[in-house]
């Protein structure tokens, strides 16, 4: 009697669907994962009030143009000294203003650095004006 050895089969893993299946994973973590969206600069603005009338010797005008300069009480200032002058004027008046006013156009990395200055100074009274329209 002759017995007859079976053909090893080879093992095969088969890969028809694999890209189907790579397809929708990618699907789903796209579809599960958030999106980080930028949602500006997070200030603390108080409610409206009442307008008081402020004494102009009490109020220091700090200006950013378009093109990033900075402009305080009409003289033209680069960023990193704004800090020392800022500091020296509050240490003459105490009850001083600083009312910041940009340029619709001016970059926020210009206006985050003024105000981390202002900070930096220890102004606490500071004024948003709106922009020119």
């Amino acid at each position: 009697m002759v017995v007859e050895k079976k053909k090893e089969r080879s093992a095969e893993i088969p890969t028809a669907s694999l890209a189907d299946i790579a397809f929708l994973v990618l699907i789903f973590f796209l579809v599960s994962s958030t999106i980080d969206v930028d949602k500006g600069i997070g200030l603390v603005l108080p409610a409206k009030g009442e307008t008081k009338n402020i004494r102009e010797k009490n109020i220091s005008n700090l200006l950013i143009n378009a093109q990033g300069e900075v402009l305080l009480d009409g003289e033209s200032v680069a960023i990193p000294m704004i800090k020392n002058i800022v500091r020296e004027k509050i240490a003459q008046n105490e009850k001083l203003i600083i009312s910041v006013k940009t340029d619709r156009e001016t970059e926020y990395s210009i206006y985050i650095k003024v105000m981390d200055q202002l900070k930096q100074a220890g102004a606490t009274r500071i004024s948003l004006a709106e922009p020119d329209k």
